[in-house]
């Protein structure tokens, strides 16, 4: 590799070791495997670096080297078995609230307008830097910024109407009771 395409890969790295650590997190759960893992794949991109023609491309290139590297470790993990007495005490962790934490994310980002709904996404979900959501949708950083204050603004007054709602419906829907009123009929008071 030329002196120039060193140093180019070297600024990339510097430029882009954050972003790409954090698509590392993704991959892995321990943050020690992700540095290790994020390790691996620039080592095994810095000797292609030169064949890679769109430098643009590159943190996409290197997630795939990423998941593949990712992929080669787990199927090469030993898994040993070792015969007790007793089987140790062990909790099992339940994703049943996380999931419906998920199912309502999902569906209180569908009061956003699509272009806060786009913010908050690329943002949070993605976690791009305010520079990288705006050079993505094609708008100031200052617009992402307020658009993101916004959209989160919402989100948190429908959270908290939501929950007020269920805090309601706690205290009413589950105590609900058929009673008659004036003209003999019942009717559910919920």
């Amino acid at each position: 590799m030329r002196h120039g395409e060193v140093l180019d890969f070297e600024e990339y790295v510097r430029t882009r070791q954050d972003a790409l650590l954090r698509s590392a997190r993704r991959l892995v759960a321990d943050p020690v495997d992700a540095q290790d893992l994020l390790q691996t794949a620039l080592a095994r991109t810095y000797g292609r670096w030169d064949g890679i023609a769109d430098k643009s491309l590159a943190d996409a290139y290197l997630r795939r080297v990423m998941i593949n590297t990712r992929t080669e470790w787990w199927r090469s993990r030993r898994l040993e078995e070792v015969p007790t007495e007793q089987l140790p005490d062990g909790s099992v962790d339940d994703p049943t609230e996380q999931h419906a934490d998920r199912a309502l994310l999902m569906d209180v980002l569908k009061v956003l307008a699509p272009k806060q709904r786009s913010v908050v996404v690329l943002r949070h979900w993605e976690q791009m830097s305010t520079e990288e959501t705006a050079a993505a949708l094609g708008m100031s950083t200052g617009t992402v910024k307020s658009t993101l204050h916004r959209a989160l603004a919402r989100l948190r007054q429908e959270l908290e109407s939501r929950d007020l709602d269920a805090r309601a419906l706690g205290r009413t829907g589950e105590r609900a009771t058929v009673r008659g009123d004036e003209g003999g009929r019942e009717r559910c008071a919920a």
